[in-house]
């Protein structure tokens, strides 16, 4: 973590909504979703508000060495939105306890607001965290071989 990471920074970030980010492109293989109206998905809406989180704070962290991983997400979905409109997301880091970030943040689409509400991240070391997933794996993997051979 570098010292310009307080309290404070925040960022705005913009993306059009594509066809392939709404409600029946979120899970194809679920015919309940694609059924479902072709809206901006609220699974794609909480990915571009950690994006943007993560666009935030980036230059103020030891990236690529040191980046965020989502820890808790509080936020509405209060208005849908077709694809083709731009959405602005805007955070702000609010508060940095050691590796914790909490962000206020909010997104409009040019007509509603769509979202607010806070988001958590933790800085996490990418090499550490990744020996951490690989030995997690090979424990899964250990347990269902050994149920295989019962």
């Amino acid at each position: 973590m570098k010292e310009t990471l307080t309290p404070g920074i925040s960022y705005e970030h913009k993306f059009v909504v594509p066809l392939s980010k709404t409600v029946p492109a979120l899970y194809p293989e679920s015919p309940e979703f694609l059924a479902m109206p072709e809206v901006f998905a609220t699974g794609y809406l909480v990915g571009l508000l950690e994006w943007s989180c993560i666009k935030a704070i980036n230059p103020h962290i030891e990236w690529p060495v040191e980046q965020t991983v989502g820890t808790r997400i509080d936020v509405s979905h209060e208005a849908a939105t077709p694809p083709g409109l731009e959405i602005t997301v805007s955070v702000e880091l609010i508060k940095v306890e050691g590796r914790e970030l909490v962000f206020s943040v909010e997104a409009h689409d040019g007509v509603d607001l769509i979202s607010r509400g806070e988001h958590q991240r933790f800085i996490i070391n990418k090499e550490q965290f990744d020996a951490k997933m690989i030995e997690k794996t090979k424990k899964y993997l250990d347990a269902q071989l050994s149920i295989g051979s019962d």
